[in-house]
Order: C-alpha cells, then sequence, then structure tokens
C-alpha cells in the first residue's frame, strides 16, 4: 500500500490508479476545486503526505502548479502523453496498471529552495533543446527520470525543481542511448 494520498483529476482516474496500486485517492474534479475538496488534501498533505499525479495536458498541468503552489511538499507523479493516451483521449484513466505504477514509484518531492543544477547549455550540449529531435528526447529523457514531458523551459525547470542529480541525469542519458542502439 502506497503511504501518500494520490490526487488525481477525476473518477476515472481514481478508477484506474486502484486497479493499478493499493492506495487512497482523491479526485478535485477539474480546475475548479471545492473549499470541501481542499480540505481533505489539505488533512492528507499534513497527515499521510500526498502524490499529485494530473494528466499530461495543458489543463492537467493548470491543476498541477494550483495544488503544488498550495502543497508545496508534496511528491509528484508524471505519465508521458504517449503512456497516458488512447483514441486521442489523454488522460491517466488511459495508462495501463504498469505504467501507473512506474510512474509512482518515481513520485518525487519538489524541491522548495531554489537550485540550478542544469542551465540551458546542458539542454543544448546534451541535444535537449535547439535541435530537431529535442523534443522527442525531452520526453524520452523525461520518461526515465520520472519527470514527465516538458518544453524545454518546463523540462529544465523540472530538472532543477525535482532535484534531479548531474550523474542521475547522465545515467538515464546512456541508458537512453543504449536503448536508442538497440532499436537499430
Amino acid at each position: 500500500m502506497i503511504k501518500e494520498i494520490i490526487v488525481v483529476e477525476g473518477r476515472d482516474d481514481e478508477a484506474a490508479v486502484k486497479r493499478a496500486v493499493e492506495a487512497e485517492t482523491i479526485a478535485t474534479h477539474g480546475f475548479g476545486i471545492r473549499q470541501e475538496t481542499f480540505a481533505r488534501i489539505e488533512k492528507a498533505y499534513a497527515e499521510n503526505g500526498i502524490i499529485i499525479f494530473t494528466d499530461p495536458d495543458f489543463a492537467g498541468e493548470k491543476i498541477r502548479k494550483r495544488l503544488a503552489e498550495r502543497f508545496p511538499k508534496g511528491k509528484h507523479a508524471f505519465l508521458s502523453r504517449e503512456e497516458a493516451l488512447k483514441d486521442g483521449d489523454i488522460g491517466i484513466e488511459n495508462a495501463a496498471p504498469e505504467m501507473i505504477q512506474e510512474a509512482l514509484k518515481k513520485a518525487r518531492p519538489s524541491i522548495v529552495n531554489k537550485r540550478c543544477e542544469f542551465q540551458q547549455e546542458d539542454l543544448i550540449r546534451y541535444g535537449l533543446s535547439g535541435t530537431s529531435g529535442a523534443a522527442e528526447k525531452r520526453d524520452k529523457l523525461g520518461k526515465q527520470l520520472g519527470i514527465g514531458y516538458g518544453n524545454g523551459k518546463v523540462f529544465l525547470n523540472r530538472l532543477n525543481q525535482y532535484g534531479i542529480e548531474r550523474q542521475e541525469f547522465i545515467d538515464a542519458l546512456n541508458k537512453m542511448d543504449k536503448l536508442n542502439e538497440s532499436e537499430k
């Protein structure tokens, strides 16, 4: 059983998480989060901790940001758009149980103190920004590190915000390169 309470967007997301893992969930029911829901999340945050696990789309990121501002020590779990896509619909409810388990296993807390381990130059140096194929490479690396997909600015922020260490970053890049070689 997962100790933290998993905060998702809707009932279908709750059902998908419960099929994948033994855990308690709270659904925000979209961006217009009611006071009663905030009170439940506040209680969970104080007593057990929370994992914010929203859809990898615009609305999901807006909800994540709103929750992160209110609950800064909450953990974050991410799925890629590809893992959450089914019949043109993007959502946690579409992910396979194994994908949900893996995302929750990689959940990370946000670093409260601003950290600058990585700079824009790192993204350029490793082909994660400013080159063709950079978006795809960020997507794959985001899966490896458990921080999800983001444009260059968002990805850089996540590397720093979720405490990714330089060696962990290099190891994930190397693992990705080996996987790419084996696919050829």
